[in-house]
């Protein structure tokens, strides 16, 4: 232990101490000199590949544009799922038969029309001619139902509508 110690306070180990610091200081100044170069070099290198335009910034640009579809494809979303809630109660199932009512009138003037939904509820018209005027009626139909006494016609307006 005394020799380490007496080792120490020798004018060799403080010339090897300085030499060392020398060593590292020119370390460290050469590791700064080639960080910098590889700064200017990967500048230099994002500028080529960006057409002279920073390849990060334009990186950046492109994930906020990104971003911005995302999210316009989330509102689109919502929008068709509203617009799908709207389209089934609109009328999307239409029969229309012809016929006639009266024997004493010449051609099909008389119909019936069917006009339902998504869930076969709707309305059914009933026109019916005669020489002398015309008639329409209306009843509400409830999944393909009525609660009114349908007509012959009236039945096949509605299965028409629910099978095409």
């Amino acid at each position: 232990m005394d020799g380490i110690l007496n080792f120490l306070r020798t004018d060799i180990f403080l010339i090897v101490m300085g030499c060392s610091l020398i060593v590292l200081l020119l370390l460290y100044i050469i590791n700064i000199v080639k960080l910098c170069n590889l700064r200017k070099n990967y500048k230099n290198f994002m500028n080529k590949i960006g057409n002279g335009n920073n390849i990060q910034e334009t990186i950046d640009k492109y994930m906020e544009k990104i971003n911005n579809v995302e999210q316009e494809n989330k509102n689109i979303k919502n929008y068709c799922q509203q617009l799908d809630k709207t389209l089934a109660t609109c009328v999307q199932k239409i029969g229309l038969v012809r016929y006639n009512a009266f024997k004493d009138t010449g051609s099909d003037l008389s119909f019936t029309l069917a006009l339902l939904n998504e869930e076969n509820t709707g309305i059914v018209l009933n026109g019916i001619y005669s020489r002398e005027m015309s008639n329409i009626y209306a009843k509400p139909v409830e999944k393909g139902k009525s609660t009114y006494t349908l007509s012959e016609e009236e039945n096949q307006a509605i299965n028409k509508a629910i099978n095409n």
